[in-house]
């Protein structure tokens, strides 16, 4: 995907549509699109099938290995982690319905209720199982074997209709998602709670790390280390009883003295948006995109197709 520069009037747009920052993609989404039945649409046996092939994915992501227990020399080079098939990812922030307020820039993150209700029905229509970081991570330094057509549901910036609106439209499909959490927003008007976030991390989805206030990156200095990444990681880990171990770029900006850094505070993988990976760090430049609020389910399927 070719990579295109952030403009400052549209990092404006999007946070005028945020009480606080949040990502922007380096390639903003607006393709418009009249909601379709996609053409994977099964029902019947076919659909019978599917649900059957779910339920053991959503049961083999239980057996993901631990990244810590995979050897040092079992953990593949960085060409050959680049060269494996990419997996889908979707980066997803508000689920809710448009605003008159909401510019035109900032509906590109506001999906629509009925919008994603209709994205996760086609995802599950056309076979797609959802996984999580572990079994990413497996995958991509050891070869582990991954459900047939595999997608991964990541969502930033801790909105409270992520836990309200997407969590029960996943569950009827027996989807699992990861959420980056921004801590310096917990417990704030329409934002998660700890208790909601614990209870994301019990009921199977994985809780990951997207910084204390959302400050970018690249300007990182001394102190910011800490404030940033060890502090929130601390706060996260408390709240959850788990390791935190992956990491999600504010606006999908990095750079390689930022990998080190993650790395000392325990981080195995980061994700970034739509720029290319990089050769060196694969694993700390793991590709997403955002799913657009302007995006029909086709058009959804469509971009992760011709994404990945």
């Amino acid at each position: 995907m070719k990579r295109t520069h952030f403009t400052l009037l549209a990092v404006a747009a999007l946070a005028s549509a945020l009480s606080l920052p949040s990502c922007n993609d380096s390639k903003s989404a607006v393709t418009t699109e009249a909601d379709s039945p996609t053409s994977e649409a099964m029902s019947g046996t076919a659909a019978t099938a599917a649900a059957e092939d779910s339920a053991a994915a959503t049961a083999s992501g239980t057996t993901a290995p631990d990244p810590s227990s995979i050897p040092a020399g079992k953990i593949a080079d960085a060409a050959t982690i680049t060269a494996r098939p990419q997996v889908p990812i979707l980066c997803y922030h508000q689920i809710r319905d448009w605003r008159a307020k909401d510019s035109k820039g900032a509906k590109d993150y506001i999906v629509p209720v009925d919008a994603f209700r209709k994205q996760m029905q086609m995802l599950a229509d056309s076979g797609y199982h959802t996984i999580l970081p572990d079994q990413l991570y497996a995958y991509l330094t050891t070869g582990a074997k991954l459900p047939s057509k595999p997608v991964m549901l990541t969502f930033d910036d801790t909105d409270l209709d992520q836990f309200t609106v997407a969590k029960p439209e996943m569950e009827k499909h027996g989807f699992k998602g990861v959420f980056f959490v921004m801590t310096v927003s917990l417990g704030r008007p329409n934002y998660m709670s700890k208790a909601q976030v614990k209870q994301l991390s019990d009921e199977g989805h994985v809780i990951g790390s997207h910084t204390w206030d959302h400050h970018n990156v690249k300007k990182y200095q001394g102190q910011d280390w800490v404030t940033q990444i060890e502090k929130p990681t601390k706060t996260l880990e408390e709240i959850t009883g788990k390791d935190i171990k992956y990491f999600a770029y504010p606006f999908g900006l990095w750079n390689p003295e930022a990998i080190p850094q993650l790395k000392q505070r325990g981080m195995v993988a980061a994700f970034v948006l739509a720029e290319k990976r990089d050769p060196q760090d694969p694993l700390f430049t793991i590709r997403r995109i955002i799913a657009s609020g302007y995006w029909s389910a086709r058009t959804l399927r469509n971009s992760m197709v011709n994404s990945f």
